[in-house]
């Protein structure tokens, strides 16, 4: 039993390759398939020929011509091929030509008593009879002759007066403008025939069957194919199903003058088909296009993944070594940290990145970002739409759950193949949902981020690509974002913190605001944040009034500060509770480093109020003059009944203990011997320690040795704000500093980390450290230190005039130091000097140059009550600041340091 075959075919072939209807004279047979594509034969219908069908010539020999149809060969084509494919037919073989080629006899049916196919075109006038060759005892020879002239006599086919030029086809191998062409008839069905494979051919149209690739015969130098795996395979389940069948065309695109289709058949989608059975894979670039439902097409390739079939056997999924509680999981988003990226709280505590799977955020090229070396990159604000994709990230998702697919773990990459250093940490690259919408495909869509481009065989990719891709062509056609051709947007954001003169003229501003809006963009602790002022566009550091917050771990000089307990907790429940969220500040004051200080609100909630609550804070001592006092009180004793953690340990005492306590909780005196090297215009002042002297003597005198025996070659070093570096002073020696800021090559800030004192260098003065003296071998030696117990003037040139009397008084010279207190940006010390033992502070202040700064410690006592007799007795002589007359305390700040006139 054979059945026709279905074959690969191209009418303008030069050679028609195996198999279909060939002709109307001329069929491929196909057995029965068994473990493979079965064997074919051609049968050439004999004692009868039809005419011959239209050829193009080939392209490689321009002087020939194409070759029309003969009259009425296409219909005969045709009658037989919609009589016969797809139907079981039985055949005899009658003559076989020393060229193996093969004549006989086809019935339609399992046998001989089925319709006969040579009778039947020759009865319909679409076949001639070969008369030379009849034998007159062959009753079905004369049978064909009968049936010719029956048909003769019928006046049909091509017996019919003046009908033969109608049959003629009019082919056209090409079209002038396909893509106009695609554009009238785009996604309107198109009624057409499957030729071949991998072309199909719809009377005069030719388009390209793009959505999926399948394993393809690879042609040798010798000229012979050699199939891929599954390639003979993919092809015969093709060509059973769909090759010589009456199909719709959808035109869906034309790239690069190549028409893009989709080929509908009644009993199915062969597309669909050829993937769910694993003889295909989807082709990424043309999925946006598909209008029938690419969700589709990847069902039925994620099935075939799925059970291993053909060209997927040895197939492993990018999530197979995940359990299905790490595939899928809803999690609370805590932070936002790029356009692709955020930190979520799994329901078991747990914090985890992920990364948003096939998406590249905004981003910046090299030569851009270094157009302007001098200024201090931030990708955030600098890099086009990379905010505006943050912050739509960041309204859509902080401090709401979200639905997690993970789609693959993109392994960690080292910077290059001889580093062990990682590039790129193990990220894990999900689908984030919310209210169902797929949050990269709105980034994406919005033009606020791009679709990344894989290897056809990177099966790394986002679950949801296709959409991620159409969105991305949606955004491009509208011109959203970065596909916009306007002026990309500039954000000029001012950082203040830490830039004690520009927070002074901003504070009165705050100051009278009352609640302002920001956005906390980082937490250091539970206490500090970065908070951005959207109204004003500048970026401040706040810390929380009113309260005393466990500090974390951080390196000072020469040294590493332990974390207090709790501290951990307290930064972990602000963020919880603040990070990226929109907030209400009040600022009350700013710090002598430039830091605002008030109270912040989110939600109704005081920031302040929360962390006494929650014992990760206790009351300070300032909070007495605020509104919100009774409540932080009331709070910090609740806490302490509770006897949570920073009250975890805490007894209640008899008052007779705690009078006994404090009598002997006294101020400690431990002064050391250092050596004051520096004095700032802020009266603060450095100091080296005269134990490690020595040290630093011989340290210095053996770099300057070894730079003198090989010096730096001039202009070599290229300064980086934060570095550490050997600079050539005004004395033509080599010392230690570290840049702490780059204007230009001719001017570099340097501070010298030995002696506390700056300068502005050309980058020719610099030179790398050798490693050998650099802060491992011995740490910096100068230590930052302010003055205890008393205020520094806010008029300048009253403070000027102080700094005069220290320069003249103690710069360069040996003293005693003590440390008293800690301080915001350095510790607070008494001086002495080193012979008479005579306080320092004191003497300004009984000089009348300072005012006392009242601390309410209790061992502190001692010591501010011997500074405020010598303030009553500066008043009481009129000396310097109160040479004008006395005034109440609380008008230190307006006045007392105003009085020069």
């Amino acid at each position: 039993m054979i059945s026709i075959a279905r074959q690969a075919f191209s009418e303008h072939s030069a050679k028609p390759p195996r198999g279909l209807v060939l002709s109307g004279c001329a069929i491929i047979v196909r057995g029965q398939p068994r473990g493979g594509p079965p064997p074919e034969r051609q049968i050439n219908l004999s004692n009868i020929r039809t005419g011959a069908l239209a050829r193009r010539a080939p392209q490689s020999q321009p002087d020939q011509k194409d070759t029309p149809d003969e009259p009425y060969a296409f219909q005969a084509r045709e009658f037989l091929r919609k009589m016969l494919i797809g139907k079981e037919v039985c055949f005899t073989v009658e003559v076989k030509t020393v060229l193996g080629r093969e004549y006989g006899m086809v019935y339609l049916g399992r046998d001989t008593t089925g319709e006969n196919i040579a009778e039947s075109l020759v009865k319909e006038g679409l076949a001639n009879v070969r008369r030379e060759g009849i034998r007159g005892n062959n009753p079905d020879q004369v049978r064909l002759c009968d049936l010719e002239d029956q048909a003769k006599a019928s006046k049909k086919g091509m017996w019919a007066e003046g009908g033969a030029t109608n049959t003629v086809r009019d082919l056209k191998y090409s079209i002038d403008n396909p893509r106009n062409f695609v554009d009238s008839l785009h996604q309107k069905p198109v009624n057409g025939m499957t030729h071949t494979h991998t072309h199909v051919r719809a009377v005069s149209l030719f388009s390209y069957w793009s959505l999926l690739k399948c394993p393809t015969f690879k042609r040798e130098m010798d000229g012979t194919e050699t199939p891929e795996p599954f390639a003979a395979e993919a092809k015969f389940f093709t060509e059973s199903r769909l090759l010589q069948r009456d199909v719709q065309i959808i035109l869906e695109s034309c790239p690069n003058q190549v028409i893009l289709g989709t080929i509908l058949h009644p009993n199915g989608n062969i597309t669909e088909l050829l993937l769910k059975e694993g003889f295909a894979r989807c082709v990424d670039w043309s999925m946006a296009v598909y209008t029938q439902g690419a969700e589709k097409l990847r069902a039925a390739e994620k099935s075939a993944k799925e059970r291993k079939v053909r060209i997927w056997k040895d197939y492993v999924a990018p999530t197979a070594n995940l359990d299905q509680k790490d595939r899928q999981f809803v999690a609370k988003v805590m932070q936002v940290v790029n356009a692709d990226a955020i930190v979520v709280k799994l329901n078991s505590g747990e914090y985890k990145t992920i990364h948003l799977s096939s998406i590249r955020p905004p981003r910046i090229e090299g030569e851009e970002k270094n157009k302007d070396k001098d200024k201090r990159f931030r990708p955030l604000y600098d890099i086009p739409y990379m905010f505006e994709a943050r912050e739509f990230m960041r309204k859509k998702l902080i401090g709401k759950k979200v639905n997690v697919t993970v789609d693959y773990i993109r392994a960690a990459t080292t910077a290059s193949e001889t580093s062990s250093v990682p590039a790129f940490a193990e990220r894990t690259c999900a689908t984030v949902s919310i209210g169902g919408i797929n949050i990269a495909e709105a980034l994406v869509s919005k033009g606020l981020a791009t679709v990344i481009r894989y290897r056809q065989d990177d099966d790394q990719r986002s679950s949801h690509y296709d959409e991620l891709l159409a969105a991305e062509a949606r955004a491009i056609k509208n011109g959203k974002g970065l596909h916009s051709k306007k002026e990309v947007p500039i954000h000029r954001v001012a950082d203040i913190s830490g830039e004690t003169q520009k927070a002074k003229q901003f504070l009165p501003f705050l100051q009278r605001a009352g609640r302002s809006e920001a956005v906390v963009e980082y937490v250091f602790s539970g206490s500090r944040l970065k908070l951005y002022m959207p109204k004003e566009t500048c970026l401040i550091t706040f810390l929380l009034a009113g309260i005393e917050c466990p500090r974390g771990s951080r390196n000072i000089p020469g040294n590493t500060q332990v974390a207090e307990p709790f501290s951990d907790e307290a930064m972990a429940f602000t963020k919880e509770l603040v990070l990226q969220r929109e907030v209400e500040v009040e600022v009350e004051s700013m710090d002598k480093a430039g830091n605002f200080i008030g109270w912040l609100h989110i939600e109704g909630v005081n920031l302040s109020v929360a962390l006494v609550e929650n014992a990760l804070s206790k009351v300070h001592f300032t909070a007495e003059r605020s509104s919100y006092y009774k409540t932080l009180a009331s709070g910090e004793e609740a806490a302490r009944l509770r006897k949570e953690k920073i009250w975890a340990n805490y007894e209640e005492k008899p008052v007779e203990e705690v009078v006994h306590v404090s009598e002997e909780k006294e101020r400690t005196a431990n002064y050391r011997a250092v050596y004051v090297t520096e004095i700032t215009d802020a009266m603060h002042f450095y100091t080296q320690d005269v134990e490690t002297g020595t040290q630093l003597e011989n340290l210095m005198e053996t770099m300057r040795s070894e730079i003198a025996s090989q010096p730096p070659v001039e202009g070599s070093y290229a300064a980086r704000r934060g570095d550490y570096c050997i600079a050539k002073f005004a004395d033509g020696e080599w010392y230690r500093a570290r840049v702490e800021k780059v204007e230009s090559p001719a001017k570099v800030h340097v501070f010298y980390i030995d002696y506390g004192n700056r300068e502005v260098v050309p980058s020719t003065r610099l030179a790398v450290i050798p490693p050998a003296f650099s802060t491992r071998t011995l740490a910096a030696q100068a230590t930052e230190y302010a003055f205890a117990y008393i205020q520094v003037p806010q008029d300048e040139d009253v403070r000027a005039e102080v700094v005069d009397n220290l320069v003249r008084d103690i710069q360069n010279t040996q003293c005693l130091l003590n440390v008293e207190y800690s301080g915001a940006s350095c510790p607070h010390v008494t001086l002495q000097f080193a012979d008479s033992k005579d306080d320092v502070g004191l003497n300004l202040v009984k000089e009348g140059m300072v005012m006392v700064e009242v601390r309410k410690e209790k061992h502190l006592q001692k010591m501010v009550t011997e500074y405020l007799n010598g303030q009553d007795s500066a008043k009481s002589a009129r000396l310097n600041i109160w040479r004008y007359g006395d005034f109440r305390d609380d008008d230190a700040d307006e006045f007392g340091y105003k009085l020069k006139k």
